[in-house]
């Protein structure tokens, strides 16, 4: 008996060495992959979500999704930075103004803090930069309409350092439509895509090696742009609207033509354009589940809402309800996943959309979070070649093609 019971212990021993054995070299195994690749994350809205409010970025902050800190824990090499202004410029000199407020914002992070941020415009300088403990910073502008019509505008955005520019934000402008006013959950509209202005700012952005953005922009003007460039675009910050039918992601075909193209759509992490769940959700909660809350404390008669404070805790009710129904890495997985059987891995990045969402997977909850998407792409089966792709290496080679 004494002998069976060493050699079950001898068993014993085997089979937790051989497990810790596959946890440990699984663990090793992504976060080498994930440590080699250069990743690229091609939209953060900290510019205008923190920056402008006076919060440093180049130390651990407690607020929001973005700082040095959390860039470096989550492996960030190359980040391209928003240059990002709603349908209302925030100052009264215009849209162009407000743009150039947060390039500026950028440089000058990068001029007080030369070992933590450095600066590139093109394939070249952005590789040759990446892998020395710096955050690569590129710039895109979300939003033609900061261009206020004018080519010498856009010229001086792009002496300034501009590596994409996104055709529309959600608001429609003068030469180009947007997403949401064709597919008619904005503006009505007269006419539906790139106007002969549109397609000179293009040949202008092809000239000068700046990528066309093509998220936010509507089919018509989608399918417009792709017969005027003569390069690579990108999709900075959409997912797939076959899993998430919002006006935002990209459909079957939209994704097959871009593929065509050469180009790459990088899936946006926010939980509204990758959960039909939370869709359904968050808009029963912002309606009327609200609506239900409120009226039924109005018949109390204890009922009182000094300073709104009331409403301010039903607010935070709304918040705590939406929180169930978050999605996690497995529904940004999901997307990238349809993306590679759709068109390939050649064509699908990550363009996270962090401090620009009010909400965010669980599991991804700011930027140091990537390792843990690597991870999860890993058990999926991606190979290691294919992560680097996906991470980044797919990105770049649009930069490339742009602007060597």
């Amino acid at each position: 008996m004494k002998w069976l019971q060493n050699s079950c212990r001898q068993l014993l021993g085997l089979t937790l060495f051989l497990v810790l054995g596959h946890i440990i070299g699984y663990g090793q195994s992504y976060n080498s992959v994930h440590r080699k690749a250069i990743l690229v994350d091609t939209h953060n809205d900290c510019l205008s979500g923190q920056v402008l409010e006076g919060r440093d970025i180049s130390r651990l902050l407690s607020i929001g999704h973005s700082d040095y800190v959390r860039w470096k824990r989550g492996g960030v090499d190359i980040q391209f930075f928003s240059v990002f202004t709603g349908e209302t410029p925030r100052k009264k000199e215009g849209f162009y103004q407000d743009a150039l407020q947060e390039i500026d914002s950028l440089h000058r992070i990068i001029l007080r803090h030369p070992d933590k941020f450095d600066f590139a415009t093109g394939y070249k300088q952005a590789r040759k930069k990446v892998h020395r403990n710096k955050i690569v910073a590129m710039i895109g502008v979300e939003g033609g309409h900061m261009i206020e019509s004018d080519l010498s505008k856009l010229d001086s955005l792009i002496a300034k350092g501009m590596s994409y520019l996104t055709l529309t934000w959600n608001n429609s402008h003068d030469w180009a439509t947007s997403a949401m006013d064709e597919s008619g959950a904005g503006k009505s509209l007269s006419a539906k895509g790139l106007t002969d202005f549109g397609k000179q700012v293009m040949k202008r952005m092809n000239e000068a090696g700046v990528i066309v953005d093509l998220s936010h922009v509507g089919e018509k003007t989608f399918y417009d742009a792709l017969e005027v460039t003569t390069k690579p675009v990108l999709l900075t910050h959409s997912s797939v609207w076959s899993l998430c039918p919002v006006f935002r992601n990209a459909k079957d075909q939209q994704i097959q033509a871009l593929a065509k193209n050469g180009g790459v759509i990088c899936i946006n992490f926010y939980p509204a354009f990758i959960s039909k769940t939370f869709v359904e959700a968050k808009k029963y909660w912002e309606g009327h589940g609200k609506d239900s809350i409120l009226a039924a404390l109005q018949q109390l008669p204890e009922y009182r809402d000094e300073a709104g404070l009331l409403s301010k805790q039903v607010n935070s009710l709304v918040q705590q309800e939406l929180s169930k129904s978050l999605p996690g890495i497995k529904e940004v997985v999901d997307h990238i996943d349809y993306v590679v059987k759709l068109v390939g891995v050649d064509h699908v990045g990550i363009g996270a959309d962090y401090d620009g969402m009010g909400f965010v997977p669980k599991g991804l909850e700011d930027v140091s979070t990537y390792p843990q998407l690597t991870a999860a792409l890993k058990r999926q089966g991606y190979s290691n070649q294919s992560l680097k792709k996906i991470l980044g290496g797919n990105v770049l080679r649009v930069l490339k093609a742009n602007r060597f």
